[in-house]
């Protein structure tokens, strides 16, 4: 029976879960404390659970210290434990394993954390990683809740607005790997707007029709920006969610980065040089400075204090400060400068050769993004300039400093007053610590109660616009590849659970033979409809991993290669997978599925 709504925040830095019973009279969101390892040999309870694996040495624990309470040999560390032992030796940690499920450089399928993993430590894929952090939650969830196991639950799980359909289809696919249900993917700033909705039963009173909401999400790894548009139809407001902006990874962990960098230039002038265990005890260190001297009530500075190594560990102990001046100016002015509204985030010429690793953001300065996001969406609507919010919604771990939100909220004030457009307003929460921390969670959870009657729907669907490549005929020359077109398939906004139909074109597919399909998407091209051929495939376009299919003739059929006219459909399932049928006069039809990872069609 479901007896619950579920939401996961599978986050890169923390995941949370939150829940809702159903068939309470007042639908009310609670937290779920997570047990886990928080040191060898003791289980403790949080309402976070780090994003964090760790890969235990086989003497590197005595009997039984890693045991939990569902599991007595776990082959894995997941939590707090896992993020502590991390920092004495990040070549057995895994981190921001979700930020690879969308790397466009390396296969997330395959075992490649942690990078920096000795030889004879067996690796990990970031596919991996994740089931493991869904699977501790279902474990802990079901050890408490044997009568409402988490499989027979309605479960919402979040992702970052900008994944595209193969970092989704994966996420799905690590949860099913551990042994959930069916989910639904739900775009983060969405989610936290959720949250900001269940907590403000006024919220109609606080916004009108042609209001313009920004959603501004900086986590630990990555930052998001959404667009949602307030529109009114039959005398009710509705939500829609109008931009996404791009995947950028840049967020908290490289802001605490930036502080323990300073703070290690300033030993190294006093003669004191830190190994890799206590430069990471110090990255710890400066995320609590970063938060403490940031607020209003922080103090002047941040005394911190590192283990020396060795013998003498107290008599050893590295001093250092941080003080306020020095934190405002580094990450203030360095990540949150006061841009104009034309600049663009700067791009570095990149050398031929990479190891293998995320694609993260070459320029910190998130303002700058945000500039870039705001223009990109008003051209998107035919305007110039900026696009204009009228409201802001902060979200994240970072913005817990409140000196930050404050710096952003001034930027875009400025950049909207420049644009002649009216103040705009900062939608506030009561529990706005906690928000931060657990909203996309407790959004995530209200959105289950919406999609039952029983709360208000942000309309969205597909967040990119979607292509399938269609190659030209021509004659056969040396060297030359036959041209390429991109043929729109699914449109931006496509809500879940639609169809497209196209009987207006007819293609030629090629069946009894291996073939390869070819796809793109576009998060800036909003406005092609479905059927719109584009002859030249530019910069705004971004090449998925192509499906490399066998399809039938026919089933049980052994005749070759045949080439049959056919019209095309498109599918978005509830689930959010996007689906392409190709469909021929005589009632044959074949699915190719955007599981680009899997490179197979069903």
């Amino acid at each position: 029976m479901q007896q619950y709504i579920l939401g996961i925040d599978l986050g890169t830095t923390n995941s949370a879960l939150a829940f809702v019973e159903t068939a309470a009279d007042e639908a009310v969101v609670n937290l779920f404390s997570i047990p886990q390892l928080v040191n060898p040999g003791e289980v403790g309870v949080e309402t976070l659970l780090p994003s964090s694996l760790y890969i235990p040495g086989p003497s590197e624990f005595v009997e039984g210290a890693l045991a939990l309470p569902w599991d007595e040999r776990p082959s894995y560390i997941v939590g707090r434990l896992a993020q502590k032992r991390g920092v004495e030796n990040a070549t057995r940690l895994v981190s921001s394993a979700k930020s690879w499920l969308s790397s466009q450089n390396a296969d997330p399928t395959e075992p490649l954390l942690p990078l920096a993993a000795p030889e004879g430590v067996a690796k990990v894929s970031p596919l991996e990683a994740s089931r493991q952090y869904l699977l501790h939650i279902k474990s802990a969830w079901d050890q408490q809740h044997s009568e409402a196991k988490l499989d027979q639950q309605i479960v919402f799980i979040t992702v970052p607005a900008s994944f595209d359909a193969a970092a989704r289809e994966l996420t799905q696919r690590a949860a099913k790997l551990a042994a959930y249900g069916d989910v639904t993917v739900l775009e983060e700033p969405q989610a936290a707007f959720y949250a900001w909705i269940a907590r403000n039963p006024n919220w109609r009173e606080q916004v009108k029709p042609g209001d313009l909401i920004l959603v501004v999400d900086i986590g630990g790894g990555t930052t998001d920006f959404t667009l949602i548009a307030v529109t009114e139809k039959g005398g009710e407001l509705q939500l829609e969610r109008v931009a996404v902006g791009e995947h950028i990874l840049l967020g908290g962990d490289n802001m605490d980065l930036a502080l323990a960098r300073h703070v290690e230039r300033q030993l190294a002038e006093k003669n004191t040089k830190l190994d890799a265990v206590q430069f990471h005890a110090l990255w710890q260190q400066c995320r609590a400075a970063k938060e403490k001297l940031l607020s209003p009530e922080g103090g002047a500075e941040f005394p911190i204090a590192i283990l020396g190594r060795g013998t003498g560990l107290i008599g050893g102990t590295v001093r250092a400060k941080l003080t306020r001046n020095e934190v405002r100016l580094l990450l203030l002015d360095g990540f949150f400068p006061e841009a104009p509204p034309d600049a663009a985030p700067q791009k570095q010429r990149r050398a031929g050769l990479l190891e293998a690793g995320l694609n993260y953001a070459s320029d910190p300065a998130v303002t700058k993004h945000l500039a870039q996001f705001l223009r990109q969406a008003a051209k998107n609507t035919g305007e110039g300039g900026i696009a204009k919010p009228t409201h802001l919604l902060f979200n994240g771990g970072v913005l817990q400093a409140a000196a930050i939100e404050e710096r952003v909220a001034e930027v875009l004030q400025n950049w909207v007053a420049q644009a002649g457009a009216p103040r705009l307003t900062v939608l506030e929460n009561e529990t706005k610590q906690s928000d931060l921390m657990h909203s996309v969670a407790h959004g995530a959870a209200y959105y289950g109660l919406a999609r039952s009657g029983k709360g208000v729907r942000i309309r969205g669907g597909v967040p990119r616009t979607y292509y399938v490549g269609i190659e030209s005929p021509m004659p056969a020359v040396p060297g030359v590849a036959a041209p390429m077109k991109a043929l729109a398939v699914v449109p931006f906004g496509l809500e879940e659970g639609s169809k497209v139909e196209l009987p207006q074109r007819k293609f030629a597919l090629v069946v009894g033979e291996p073939a390869e399909f070819r796809f793109f998407s576009s998060l800036s091209r909003k406005t092609d409809a479905p059927g719109t051929m584009i002859d030249e495939i530019g910069d705004d376009f971004e090449e998925l991993a192509p499906i490399e299919v066998f399809l039938p003739a026919q089933e049980n059929d052994g005749r070759g290669e045949e080439i049959v006219p056919v019209t095309l459909e498109s599918d978005v399932t509830e689930t959010g997978i996007l689906e392409l049928w190709c469909v021929a006069k005589d009632g044959r039809r074949w699915k190719l599925e955007f599981n680009v990872r899997e490179r197979h069609a069903a």
